[in-house]
């Protein structure tokens, strides 16, 4: 069971923040059991929610009805009692609208520290009680832990596998969703799904704001994706700037089971947009919705590019990017080439004109759809740039995934994902509206009925 409590003048308003009714119990329908949310304590100064789950021990071991394959877990388990990483799906699933920080109403409180407690019951912590506070500490919660005897009647067995863990600090709601949405698998160690490459970026979306920066990163993203050495990896190249500012290295075992190493969607879309860059005249590039500035650490290194510039609507993310572009450290002919800049894609800004070409990766999606007539203007109208390259997820593909949302989209900040049929009726509309010509090219492994994960437009003013 996970209790949550918010202590504080305005703490009845925790059912506005979580979406959910503080005067009725409510009972949520998963593929492996139920969730149940209901508030054991409700007041002006105090209020506790309670997310308890119900699982069946016997259909986890025998597997869904119509597989041919046997269930992930043993038939005596502990799945029923722990707090495992069917919590953390619960979470997402009950609690999800929280975790990206919506608040309606209430958005200020939304986006305040809160004074929030979360206990967690029967955390499976095997030996590492110590590594409760190396983990959660640093991320400003006071930490304290109840542990047991594995059994009383034979005191020879030692201490149980299992804490209670209590957390304590002043931090907003959607932050401390997603600390327990990644930490809680972290000390189980047993997840109930495939961890794959999709993990890196769920793992590396939900942790953008905090992970980076762990003292403890290493031993976080190794346990998250169940110390599969090529995903550790992965998500370690990612983590790279934190890694240039303190020169940390990962060091795992050497797994036999491991799969090789594959290339991840993201590498192919910057490889694809990369490409699109290349086969033309541009020298001048901007970046729009840069993000950590993946696609900048490209353009940087190649000389070819004589001015790159990332704009980005989050100051984080912009300081994300200057690290991992060493701009501190950059000799002085890089940073006369590497600009950044914090503005707004929906708003006419002179210093987004005067560039060859100009890139949007997977940024359209993030914006609602009624101020994408803005994001044209000031793209195609206002900055017109001779080449404009802009990729977006294609819908179709995700029934190739297990892990996609309520809501049928991948991520939980997107407002909407086209099929490829809306995104090329779109692209083309705009490009007759501004004189310039699209094309379309897919990116990723190609399913043959789905097409690719992502959809490129390569528009090219006439």
């Amino acid at each position: 069971m996970l209790r949550i409590s918010y202590h504080g003048a305005s703490a009845m308003d925790l059912g506005y923040l979580l979406k959910k009714n503080p005067h009725r119990a409510q009972v949520f329908e998963l593929s492996w059991g139920r969730a149940y949310v209901f508030y054991p304590e409700v007041g002006q100064e105090c209020t506790t929610v309670a997310l308890a789950l119900e699982i069946d021990p016997i259909d986890l071991a025998r597997g869904k009805v119509g597989s041919n394959h046997g269930g992930l877990f043993d038939y005596v388990n502990d799945r029923p009692y722990a707090s495992s990483s069917f919590m953390s799906t619960a979470i997402a699933k009950v609690f999800g609208t929280a975790m990206t920080g919506r608040g309606d109403d209430h958005q200020a409180l939304a986006d305040s520290a809160l004074d929030l407690t979360a206990e967690v019951t029967m955390l499976p912590c095997r030996g590492e009680q110590a590594m409760l506070n190396r983990v959660f500490e640093p991320l400003g919660y006071a930490v304290s832990f109840e542990s047991f005897a594995a059994d009383e009647q034979f005191p020879a067995w030692g201490e149980s596998a299992y804490v209670n863990l209590t957390i304590r600090g002043q931090v907003r709601l959607r932050d401390l969703l997603k600390h327990l949405y990644v930490l809680i698998p972290v000390f189980d160690r047993q997840k109930h799904y495939w961890v794959g490459p999709d993990e890196v970026e769920k793992l590396l979306r939900i942790g953008e704001d905090w992970l980076a920066d762990h003292p403890e990163k290493g031993y976080i993203t190794g346990r998250y994706l169940a110390r599969r050495r090529s995903l550790v990896n992965l998500a370690f190249e990612r983590l790279a700037s934190a890694n240039a500012v303190d020169g940390e290295v990962l060091v795992t075992e050497p797994d036999p089971t491991d799969d090789p190493p594959r290339i991840t969607l993201n590498e192919h879309r910057l490889s694809a947009v990369m490409a699109a860059l290349k086969n033309s005249t541009a020298k001048r590039v901007i970046d729009l919705g840069c993000g950590e500035g993946n696609l900048l650490k490209l353009l940087a290194k190649d000389t070819r590019f004589t001015q790159v510039t990332g704009v980005d609507v989050s100051h984080v993310e912009l300081e994300r990017a200057a690290r991992g572009l060493n701009l501190d450290r950059a000799p002085e002919r890089v940073r006369e080439r590497v600009t950044l800049l914090q503005g707004s894609l929906t708003y006419k800004d002179a210093r987004f004109a005067n560039y060859d070409a100009a890139c949007l990766v997977e940024v359209i999606e993030h914006l609602d759809p009624s101020r994408l007539a803005a994001l044209e203007r000031v793209v195609f109208e206002f900055a017109r740039p001779a080449l404009v390259i802009l990729t977006t997820p294609n819908r179709e593909y995700n029934s190739n995934y297990d892990h996609i949302l309520p809501n049928g989209l991948r991520h939980s900040d997107h407002r909407f994902e086209w099929t490829r049929a809306q995104f090329q009726a779109w692209a083309t509309r705009v490009g007759e509206a501004h004189r310039y010509e699209v094309t379309f090219e897919p990116v990723g492994e190609i399913d043959e009925v789905h097409g690719a994960p992502t959809q490129m437009g390569v528009f090219s003013l006439c």
